[in-house]
């Protein structure tokens, strides 16, 4: 009795093994593929911001397009995330610093016009503001933000490559880093 048992118990080991194997091999050559496919995905978000349906603070829609061919940043945000209102006041500096570099900076957020426009009463932003709403996670995961957290940032060249994309508060010293190459 006892035999069986534990024959049965390797047996039943075996096959989980064998079955963490067999996932783990389609896993891996999905992230390969995955990962292969990455540029394509990268440029699909681009051309998906440009056309991502997005309203000014005033309630007004707007369009991105117009920021094509700049050197951009944008930072996917919410007035309810902590980190990402205490990432602002750097990133508007920043921006000033990188203005006369014709750097762009943009905050999309992922939030309520309402809560987006009582933040903005409070808080002065040295770049524009657009709202997304909830639909702003979708534009960031197409960017690679698969976690769907905020902040994130991505940063675009002039013709449309992205550079870096950082979820979680910036880094300045890196942000600035990056900025310096384009």
């Amino acid at each position: 009795m006892n035999t069986r048992r534990i024959l049965a118990g390797a047996l039943v080991a075996v096959v989980a093994a064998g079955g963490g194997v067999a996932a783990n091999h389609w896993f891996t050559r999905d992230a390969e593929v995955a990962q292969a496919a990455q540029p394509d995905s990268h440029q699909d978000a681009v051309q998906q911001l440009w056309t991502a349906p997005v309203t000014g603070v005033d309630g007004k829609p707007q369009s991105l397009d117009h920021l094509k061919g700049h050197p951009l940043v944008v930072n996917f945000w919410a007035s309810w995330c902590g980190p990402c209102v205490e990432e602002m006041p750097e990133l508007s500096q920043i921006q000033r610093e990188y203005a006369s570099k014709g750097i762009q900076f943009v905050g999309l957020g992922v939030d309520s016009e309402k809560n987006i426009q009582t933040f903005l009463q409070k808080v002065k932003v040295a770049y524009p503001i657009y709202v997304t709403g909830f639909g702003g996670a979708d534009l960031a995961r197409a960017f690679g933000n698969n976690a769907g957290g905020l902040p994130f940032t991505v940063v675009i060249d002039a013709k449309g490559n992205i550079r870096s994309t950082k979820l979680g508060q910036i880094d300045a010293k890196s942000l600035r880093q990056t900025l310096d190459t384009l």
